[in-house]
């Protein structure tokens, strides 16, 4: 890029905060939208925040200065000006924009959720995705109230496990067979269930709530308040707090007001770049190859990586040639990142996860001098991101349980499984082999060898040796 190029990044979030501090210095001039008024935080920890654990300071992200806009909403993209206009009236020129805008929780349609001609929630009803969220959760819950969690992904055991910690009596109701179905095998969420039961939280599975019960007058925003959740087979759970935890959908309205292309998140291709050649996409809004991660070390990952494709030599390919076909999701590109290479893509706020990065093919911190060297070419694109999602639980008086999973976690026909459990010391260890390669596992308890397997599933090293798949499995972590 040339010098004092201008980049917009709309969203305050981890991708967005990521890519201004990366392209810092590098000769542009960074302006970042960020919606929310808090101080920039992650996401990632408000769980620990609301159990109590964690003052909301301490979540603080790093801010890019007087770079970082607070309290500003991007409202629409002029993409032949190549303008940003805001909810206060100011526009934002741009080079080059950015978009980083996060994802929403979903709201699942379930009879009285909304207060009628409205779009308000009863009072006691609770998304978990934002501070707010987490502030007014917090406010709300202590010893003795009755809660319920509608969904048990990895958002909905992190609510579940804070709640329970603040004293709440919680009702934790998953639709699906097994808690976290899409992470963990049916013995690994066993552990978990018992897990969770002895935290003191009530679970119901193969359950769906159809419908909230409230009191108030009809119509009045504000007035109504949530008294229980009624479930599909006509059971009833009473409840001063309801909270939804039934995932999250990239924030995509922008770009298609624009005109990009989106299928469920804004379509990218490997240099993170949508339809548009001047306006890039990055975290969970962003749909590479098909996928969309919704992961926070997807998230980074995507950040350096761009950072890295625009301060370094520019490719071969002019700033308003089309962008590359990856937009449309080549068919080996499945076959290289797996059906089931990471996390779901509703992920949880709370959950520790984090990506398992392929060794630097360039460094953001030396990217000005990357472009002043001719014999460098550009910047390495953006293949994917391996992610492995970890999670802690744990309560007062009680041991923790450390999860981690990664890869594809239920084997295909023809696959072998390797399992180790000590039931004694509340562990266990499943891995899938295709052939010679480790496509996934899970581990919960003792993780002292997720490392080396994380390492040798993202490398795609052949197992020479069945002795090498039990090294990695042991808790010397495979030394």
């Amino acid at each position: 890029m040339t010098s004092e190029q201008r980049v917009v990044v709309i969203g305050g979030g981890l991708a967005g905060l990521r890519l201004a501090q990366r392209m810092g210095g590098q000769g542009t001039a960074v302006t970042v939208l960020g919606e929310e008024t808090h101080v920039p935080y992650n996401r990632v920890l408000l769980a620990e925040v609301l159990a109590g654990r964690y003052a909301p300071e301490v979540t603080a992200l790093p801010a890019p200065g007087p770079a970082l806009r607070r309290g500003v909403r991007a409202v629409r993209i002029d993409r032949a000006e190549r303008a940003v206009h805001c909810d206060d009236g100011s526009v934002e020129r741009y080079d080059t924009l950015v978009l980083a805008t996060g994802s929403n929780p979903v709201l699942p349609p379930l009879r009285g959720l909304f207060v009628p001609d409205g779009r308000e929630l009863p009072d006691g009803v609770h998304p978990f995705r934002t501070m707010d969220d987490c502030l007014a959760l917090s406010a709300a819950v202590g010893p003795g109230v009755r809660a319920v969690v509608i969904g048990g992904g990895l958002l909905g055991v992190s609510a579940a496990r804070a709640l329970a910690a603040r004293g709440a009596q919680v009702v934790l109701a998953q639709q699906a067979e097994r808690l976290m179905e899409r992470q963990l095998d049916a013995a690994a969420s066993a552990l978990l269930h018992a897990h969770l039961t002895a935290l003191g939280v009530e679970i119901h599975t193969e359950c769906r709530v159809r419908g909230l019960s409230t009191t108030g007058p009809l119509g009045r925003a504000g007035s109504r308040r949530v008294t229980g959740a009624e479930l599909a087979d006509g059971y009833r759970l009473d409840a001063d707090l309801v909270v939804l935890a039934c995932g999250v959908r990239p924030r995509t309205g922008l770009a298609v007001a624009a005109g990009l292309d989106v299928r469920t998140g804004v379509v990218v291709d490997d240099r993170l770049r949508t339809s548009d050649p001047r306006i890039h996409a990055v975290g969970d809004c962003a749909e590479h190859a098909g996928r969309v991660y919704g992961l926070a070390g997807a998230a980074l990952e995507q950040a350096d990586a761009l950072a890295a494709i625009l301060t370094g030599p520019a490719p071969h390919r002019g700033p308003d040639a089309a962008p590359a076909a990856g937009v449309t999701a080549a068919p080996d590109r499945a076959a290289r990142t797996g059906p089931g290479a990471g996390a779901e893509a509703a992920p949880d706020p709370g959950a520790h996860d984090r990506a398992a990065h392929k060794p630097a093919t360039h460094d953001p911190a030396s990217a000005g001098q990357a472009a002043a060297d001719d014999r460098r070419g550009p910047a390495a694109p953006y293949s994917g991101t391996r992610a492995l999602t970890r999670l802690t639980l744990g309560g007062a008086g009680l041991r923790t349980l450390d999860l981690a999973a990664f890869g594809e976690t239920t084997p295909l026909p023809g696959d072998d499984v390797v399992r180790l459990a000590d039931a004694t010391r509340r562990t266990y260890r499943q891995v899938v082999v295709r052939g010679d390669r480790l496509v996934g596992g899970v581990l919960l308890g003792e993780l002292s060898s997720v490392g080396a397997l994380a390492r040798g599933w993202e490398g795609g090293e052949p197992l020479h040796d069945p002795a090498d798949l039990f090294r990695l499995l042991t808790d010397d972590g495979g030394h």
